[in-house]
């Protein structure tokens, strides 16, 4: 018979969904001495997007290629909860399913990373930059449409590996990923996000659970943190509004202080050939609805001028 205490979560079987799903475990422990690390057990899984990691993610279509097959788990009820990076969500989530928490959230910045130039503006024209997100590309070309854009799927390792075999002379990843795998030190530069307006959600770890998992759903309350929701839910309502995909090049991303939550979003051309911003601010409370009016205004800007 099985431990009734025992806590399955599901998760990508990457390096760094390992570690982020590790950052989960952690949490989980801390809040009940009771619980035994024993008891908090990891089920690594294969994603769609894991498997191919040839075809460019924009062709895909779609968001849910690192997500699926971990939610199949939890539907199935072959785990109780399942990490992501909030960033991979779609923002429709399968019936049946919340994110009942996140953890508090890392660097949401992208990083450049070069082994031949100190900076993104020190960068020659006709220099090669390697990124498989249509965000970063189209935000590259529009600031920099003198550089060469080249593909580069693969995971954070496979990644930097290709940038040291020349494949490309520099490359874009998130900050937030290569601090959780001890990996910092290969930052050539942090971007602000001024200039490179961060992904939805970058940063953020999301734990879902089942609707129904009300057991669940009590101790993921004690390890949430609630400005890390109260920001990612006005992203998300952006996302919402757009629908976007992966082939939209979307930002967004808000900001907290004293009760007050700032969102700023951008949609871009693929190209960077036209882009419109939107921004808004409010009381944290009302995270949902500021999103969803930067949202509507970005739609009203950019319509009949982008496939969504």
């Amino acid at each position: 018979m099985s431990n009734p205490k025992t806590i399955r979560i599901a998760t990508r079987a990457s390096q760094l969904a390992i570690a982020q799903a590790e950052e989960v475990r952690t949490a989980l422990l801390a809040q009940d001495p009771e619980l035994s690390a024993e008891e908090v057990v990891l089920i690594p899984v294969t994603t769609s997007g894991d498997r191919d990691v040839t075809t460019a993610i924009s062709q895909w279509g779609f968001k849910g290629l690192f997500t699926k097959e971990v939610e199949e788990l939890l539907l199935n009820h072959q785990a109780d909860i399942a990490v992501h990076s909030m960033k991979d969500m779609p923002s429709q989530l399968p019936d049946g399913l919340i994110i009942a928490a996140m953890l508090p959230r890392e660097d949401p910045s992208d990083a450049f990373i070069s082994n031949r130039y100190p900076t993104l503006e020190a960068m020659p024209a006709g220099a090669r930059i390697g990124t498989s997100s249509t965000r970063r590309s189209a935000i590259i070309k529009a600031l920099r449409p003198d550089l060469m854009v080249v593909p580069f799927r693969g995971n954070v390792q496979t990644r930097l590996k290709k940038l040291e075999d020349g494949i490309a002379d520099a490359t874009l990843l998130a900050a937030a990923g290569l601090n959780r795998l001890k990996l910092n030190d290969r930052i050539t530069q942090r971007l602000p996000v001024e200039t490179m307006l961060p992904a939805i959600a970058q940063g953020a770890i999301g734990i879902e659970c089942r609707k129904s998992d009300l057991r669940m759903q009590e101790i993921l309350m004690k390890i949430n943190h609630l400005q890390t929701l109260q920001a990612v839910t006005a992203e998300r309502a952006v996302l919402a509004v757009l629908d976007g995909s992966c082939k939209t090049p979307l930002s967004g991303y808000a900001q907290l202080a004293s009760n007050q939550l700032t969102l700023r979003a951008l949609l871009l051309q693929p190209d960077g050939s036209e882009q419109w911003h939107a921004s808004a601010s409010g009381p944290v409370e009302e995270a949902q609805a500021i999103g969803k009016d930067v949202g509507t205004r970005l739609l009203s800007l950019a319509k009949d001028k982008i496939a969504l």
